[in-house]
């Protein structure tokens, strides 16, 4: 039974940071790949950030430079690291996990077949 659970959103102002955590369990975590994708209101949920097993990331052109992914596998946890934020990046964070991904197409929402209730992240 795989479940994802994150934590660590909030409100910020502009400029601010925050950090979210993805702990997961029920798989490898090596065998793997995790992201993190958002949802703000009337909008449909887009990609944010990647990472394989091995730790290659990937980013969404909006985030690049400003959040940072990463993992420790032995926790199995992923975590975001937001900078800079923007009024832009509110909205549902949700992290997600699969096998199936290939690198070139990281941001499929349909190849994740795990995904966490999300935390909300608000920034005026």
């Amino acid at each position: 039974h795989v479940q994802l659970v994150e934590s660590g959103g909030g409100s910020v102002q502009a400029g601010g940071s925050l950090r979210l955590s993805c702990v997961a369990s029920g798989y490898n975590p090596s065998t793997y790949c995790r992201g993190w994708f958002r949802q703000a209101p009337e909008k449909e949920r887009e990609e944010v950030a990647f990472i394989d097993g091995d730790g290659v990331t990937n980013y969404a052109g909006s985030v690049k430079g400003r959040f940072a992914i990463s993992q420790d596998n032995a926790k199995n946890t992923i975590y975001l690291q937001m900078n800079n934020l923007k009024p832009e990046d509110t909205g549902l964070y949700f992290c997600a996990a699969g096998d199936r991904i290939v690198f070139s197409f990281w941001y499929e929402r349909r190849k994740y077949d795990y995904w966490g209730q999300g935390t909300q992240v608000t920034v005026s």
